[in-house]
């Protein structure tokens, strides 16, 4: 049996190479990365118990691999390796909790002795328990600030008992998050229940939310339990909640503020114990404005807000999540897809992603299934972007669009003067602001009026 599990990353194959056979002959299981980027790719999918990372490396050095994993899983031990050695240097990654410092050229023994040392703390908790800092998170592949500021959040948050309310286009991964959300509250061990708001018919979702009593309606043969009272204990999670009728709304509010589902066909209401995470790609604000969703009802379940980058806007991930999907698809395939070419990687990494990471995935699967060897080359990957179905802006995206575009407009005529565009639009001056804020739009730089100002 391995004494332990070794992850080496550097971008030098021939020092790789080395650092692997004298670990092995300690006895240890030993893999390998050849950028940080990779390395990172990896522990999607598998965890180690000691990581050891050169410092200078192409792209993503070992400071900033030492940081991306920490963010994931603080219990893992990082050993950094460096040519560049000095004393602030191992002072700096010291304080910022690596756990050693090594200059090359190393001494053996030492390196082993601190590779001993490392692995007996890194070891994987039982199972069953956490894993650390990085189990709550699992599935989620990214080295993005942007991203790991929202699962930052997400992680505070979850110890709490608020309402949370997802934002992010389609196929951004709110589920995911939500779910993220639930193994780190106190309710893990309970059930987690997911509802899609706009998928289930009208007529149906009530009796789904809630349940039904026997002889309720038409084919009501039989008492049923809702996934309220199924998720009791847990979470329940409201994903496109936007698309919820309105008379259906205010039941739900009503459950919220008195924790009591009502079966369709019932004279009783029964007690439930949920906490409520929702999720939506609408504009929310808008929604409310055209009447199309309660203002009460959007104060109960926006307690907190947490809003998911665009895959466009942290295009560091790309490279990580391709590899992550196509290890996944490979092995659900049986085929010996090992990477990609890195002609192909540069276009996934340059492509617009309107998708987000469902059609990133929809288009790794492609890829996969059609490469006839181990390397995915460009072209497939050409061929997969420009077949992918273009992403239609669902109708509140498109009315923001021209809201956006309308107003530039007439802020253009007036030359930025505010006064003059409300009297245009139709609106009072304290509306007309809030719809410029809501549209990213500055007046001041309509000043000028010569055509050269954009929002």
């Amino acid at each position: 049996m391995a004494r332990g599990r070794v992850l080496l990353v550097d971008d030098d194959r021939d020092l790789l190479r080395l650092l692997a056979l004298r670990l092995e002959a300690a006895g240890y299981e030993v893999a390998t990365a050849e950028s940080g980027e990779a390395a990172l790719g990896w522990l999607a999918s598998d965890r180690p118990d000691l990581i050891i990372t050169d410092l200078r490396m192409e792209g993503m050095d070992g400071m900033r691999l030492f940081e991306a994993v920490r963010a994931r899983d603080a219990t893992l031990p990082v050993i950094i390796l460096t040519a560049h050695g000095s004393i602030p240097e191992a002072v700096e990654a010291t304080r910022r909790g690596v756990f050693g410092f090594l200059t090359k050229p190393f001494d053996s023994a030492e390196l082993l002795r601190e590779v001993e040392r490392a692995v007996g703390l890194g070891a994987a908790p039982a199972e069953g328990k956490d894993g650390g800092d990085g189990g709550w998170r699992e599935g989620i592949v990214t080295a993005s600030p942007a991203m790991e500021e929202v699962l930052r959040r997400a992680r505070l948050v979850a110890r709490s008992e608020a309402s949370v309310l997802i934002r992010g286009e389609s196929g951004t991964g709110k589920e995911l998050l939500a779910r993220a959300i639930h193994r780190a509250s106190s309710r893990a061990a309970r059930p987690f229940v997911a509802v899609n708001c706009g998928a289930i018919p009208e007529t149906l979702l009530e009796s789904e939310l809630f349940g039904h009593r026997k002889g309720a309606f038409t084919g009501a043969t039989h008492d049923h339990e809702g996934l309220f009272q199924a998720a009791n204990g847990g979470t329940v999670f409201l994903d496109e909640i936007g698309d919820m009728p309105l008379a259906l709304q205010v039941k739900l509010l009503r459950v919220l503020q008195e924790r009591r589902v009502r079966p369709v066909g019932s004279v009783e209401a029964v007690p439930v114990d949920v906490r409520i995470l929702s999720a939506t790609h609408r504009d929310l604000d808008a929604e409310i404005a055209a009447g199309r969703f309660r203002e009460d009802l959007y104060y109960r379940i926006n307690v907190v807000t947490l809003e998911l980058p665009r895959l466009a806007d942290r295009r560091e991930d790309i490279p990580l999540l391709a590899r992550h999907f196509l290890c996944q698809v490979a092995t659900r395939y049986g085929r010996h897809v090992r990477d990609f070419a890195p002609e192909a990687l540069a276009l996934l990494t340059a492509a617009s992603w309107p998708g987000n990471v469902r059609q990133l995935y929809n288009v790794v699967e492609q890829v996969v299934t059609l490469s006839t060897g181990p390397i995915v080359p460009e072209s497939l990957v050409r061929e997969a972007l420009r077949e992918a179905p273009r992403s239609i802006p669902s109708f509140a995206e498109a009315r923001r669009e021209f809201e956006r575009g309308y107003l530039a407009q007439v802020l253009r005529m007036t030359r930025g003067n505010v006064s003059q565009a409300a009297r245009i639009a139709g609106r009072n001056r304290t509306e007309f602001y809030k719809l410029l804020r809501r549209c990213g739009l500055d007046p001041a730089r309509f000043k000028q009026g010569d055509g050269r100002a954009r929002a």
